[in-house]
């Protein structure tokens, strides 16, 4: 899985321009939001955002930063996961996830240490899901993707109790799916 094919696959999700009044985001186009685009130095109408720089700010601030790129690497299909999740809600909230399930799934400690569960994912993090992989091999990045699959559809639905974010509930499990 490469950087470029988790963009295409989440870009794709996104499509172009979107201002629904509930959304908290606020305008969007290409899943980047205003926020993240002035950040990120664009200065221009969000509707004119072109695709390039959408793509430029998936890869620096959604697949290389928070490290999921580098999961990518060992488990691809989890990399991919992890990275579309964070462009929908964030990157520290699928990215601390990963680091719960591996404290998780360690035994208590036996193949591999407790890593730091700071939603940064860096060579600690990467170090433990080798050692996971090692152990497990393909089959435990299924059980990693379903565990955190069932983070996000939690995080959906504690997000959807709020009245004016029901209106999103029905597209966010799709995309979970």
């Amino acid at each position: 899985m490469t950087i470029e094919s988790m963009i295409e696959a989440t870009i794709g999700k996104e499509g172009g321009y979107s201002d629904h009044p509930a959304d908290t985001g606020g305008p969007t186009r290409w899943g980047i939001t205003e926020a993240v685009a002035r950040k990120n130095g664009y200065k221009g109408d969000m509707r004119a955002l072109p695709r390039d720089t959408a793509v430029a700010i998936y890869r620096q601030q959604y697949a290389i930063k928070p490290g999921f790129a580098g999961v990518a690497e060992i488990y691809p299909a989890l990399g991919e996961k992890l990275f579309d999740i964070g462009v929908n809600m964030g990157p520290a909230h699928p990215a601390r996830w990963l680091q719960e399930w591996l404290n998780l799934l360690n035994q208590g400690g036996k193949l591999f240490g407790d890593i730091v569960e700071d939603g940064a994912i860096g060579p600690g993090t990467l170090r433990a899901l080798k050692a996971f992989k090692s152990v497990r091999g393909p089959e435990g990045e299924q059980r990693l993707v379903v565990a955190i699959r069932g983070d996000q559809v939690a995080r959906y639905k504690s997000i959807a109790r709020t009245p004016s974010q029901e209106a999103f509930i029905y597209g966010w499990l799709g995309r979970a799916a």
